[in-house]
């Protein structure tokens, strides 16, 4: 058994999703021992299109991801990958999903080799059926699965834990049959629900469930302790138990080793807490639960102080003022109302029935946004019309951090235009003296003219056929005295990145906007993760020397 000092483990599906994340989590957060991966299934899941989060309340999440993962041959690459080239410190929980007793023997087998822990997924209440919840509402079922796991896996060296939903009448009944059919240990809870969520009439969450989606954060504790209660005094003192579910504070965790937990799972509150505090916030966690289960007493609730005090998921409405279509593919719209941006941060638009999409913003008074046509949601977006009303959420990320340099090139590929006004008016508040360059296909020429000229000269520079002209157009007569900011599609900011570097700017001094997709904004889903860092987080500005040390650019 693992120590009884408190375990902290990362769970499925939040925070630690991705290779880099885990050994984010393993080299710089020492209070947890346990890392937990997202659900892996046989073949490529692309899940559900966005919103896959809400937070009706705070601290109280709704999500509906759909087991979103690469597949089990893209995974399998990846954590080998990892364990061969990096001594993970903690142990690695890898989660699998299947629908068939012969998919999860394929799964486990494949795995095994990598994993300290295997925790089956019988508990996603928003997956396909057949899946998650279908196989662990059901002790006759569950336990099916576990046996016909361990006959098809004999040699099977990890442990194996069944991941059990909360939405069933006697969840120790069900705990227990596992148990005896071979499992080593439970993991519990899973979200509670589904339930649908509403803003104004309109279903958030975008899935084939009519809008429904799994409950998890604060107002699922409580079923977490009652839950995990019952399956200790069902399976004894033997079997491992990793307790979860809204654990956010030291008290909670206290609580749930209590009730028979042997680790402690943490994701949702992850959600409240800068990526930057993490270790701090968790480090936290574990003292003050270890001060009360070693009978010590409370502690101040010093961990409750990382969590944020503000929705950061609210909608606001907006009603769109003005809509130019700058050319075929490029809309600018203009809304009512602002929103105090700077470079480096972003938010998401939602229009219900449609989706949402995370976007720069190209200036906060009036609040406007430049969007080019890629999707299914964008081409939405395309056909918006004067007085149509629009959801915004944010800010996320970070503003952009300015380089000391007496002089700056900024410079756009593309739409990427949008993040340099509000880029400009802080350099130019900074004393720093500016020349733009935007790099455009369009005959119409760039899109925020009027704009950036106001902070020096500008320069728009087409194409004529050959992608990312403008890079070998810009002169750079004091290397020394220069920072350069680029923003534009990754092949056209590598370019141009090696260009400046080589006419000799400091690698520190040239700072990219990685873009990256994110479906959540808070922390949890990883899609914009670079190299261990998050874009909702550190904001979307690094530089180059970071970027291109680590392999990203």
């Amino acid at each position: 058994m693992l120590d009884r000092d408190v375990v902290l483990s990362t769970v499925s599906g939040a925070a630690s999703t991705k290779p880099a994340l885990i050994r984010f989590f393993d080299d710089n957060v020492p209070a947890v021992s346990i890392i937990t991966t997202k659900s892996f299934q046989v073949r490529p899941n692309p899940g559900n299109r966005e919103p896959v989060i809400t937070e009706p309340q705070l601290g109280c999440f709704g999500n509906s991801v759909g087991l979103r993962n690469p597949g089990m041959d893209q995974a399998l690459s990846e954590i080998k990958a990892l364990r061969e080239g990096h001594s993970l410190r903690c142990l690695l929980n890898i989660s699998v999903s299947a629908s068939s007793i012969d998919d999860f023997v394929t799964l486990v087998r494949a795995f095994s080799p990598y994993a300290d822990l295997i925790e089956l997924n019988f508990s996603c209440p928003h997956a396909a059926s057949g899946y998650g919840s279908a196989i662990g509402g059901s002790a006759e079922i569950a336990s099916s699965y576990v046996a016909g796991i361990r006959k098809g896996c004999p040699d099977l060296k990890c442990r194996l834990l069944a991941k059990l939903t909360p939405n069933v009448d006697d969840i120790a009944s069900i705990a227990k049959a596992v148990i005896d059919a071979g499992a080593d240990g439970i993991t519990a809870i899973n979200t509670a629900g589904p339930e649908v969520y509403q803003i104004d009439g309109f279903k958030v969450l975008n899935n084939a469930l009519g809008g429904k989606g799994g409950q998890s954060g604060r107002w699922i504790f409580e079923k977490a302790c009652a839950a995990v209660k019952a399956i200790r005094c069902a399976i004894g003192k033997g079997p491992m138990i990793i307790g979860e579910g809204g654990v956010s504070s030291g008290a909670d965790a206290a609580r749930l080793i209590q009730c028979g937990a042997d680790a402690i799972g943490i994701g949702s509150a992850l959600a409240m807490v800068r990526q930057q505090d993490w270790s701090s916030y968790l480090e936290a966690v574990r003292t003050e639960a270890r001060s009360i289960v070693q009978g010590k007493g409370a502690l101040p609730e010093a961990s409750l102080g990382f969590l944020d005090t503000t929705n950061r998921m609210e909608y606001v409405k907006h009603k769109v003022l003005k809509v130019v279509h700058h050319d075929e593919s490029t809309v600018v719209i203009t809304l009512d109302g602002k929103l105090d941006s700077n470079a480096g941060e972003f938010a998401f638009i939602w229009i219900p029935g449609s989706g949402e999409k995370p976007f720069s913003v190209a200036t906060s008074t009036p609040l406007r946004f430049i969007i080019k046509k890629r999707g299914l949601f964008t081409e939405r977006c395309m056909k918006l019309e004067e007085g149509d009303a629009v959801y915004v959420r944010g800010l996320y990320g970070k503003p952009a951090e300015l380089v000391p340099r007496p002089e700056a090139i900024l410079l756009a590929g593309g739409t990427g235009e949008a993040v340099l006004p509000e880029l400009a008016r802080a350099l130019d508040n900074a004393g720093t003296s500016m020349r733009t360059y935007v790099g455009v296909t369009s005959c119409n020429g760039g899109i925020m003219e009027d704009e950036l000229s106001a902070f020096g000269p500008y320069t728009a520079i087409s194409d004529d056929g050959m992608p990312g002209r403008v890079i070998d157009e810009i002169p750079v007569p004091e290397p020394e005295r220069t920072a350069v900011y680029i923003v534009g599609p990754e092949r056209f900011m590598a370019k141009a990145a090696m260009r400046f570097s080589s006419l000799g700017v400091s690698d520190d001094a040239i700072m990219i906007s990685m873009e990256k997709n994110s479906m959540c904004g808070i922390g949890l889903c990883g899609e914009c993760e670079m190299a261990g860092r998050l874009a909702c987080q550190h904001g979307t500005f690094q530089s180059y020397a970071f970027l291109h040390s680590e392999g990203l650019l």
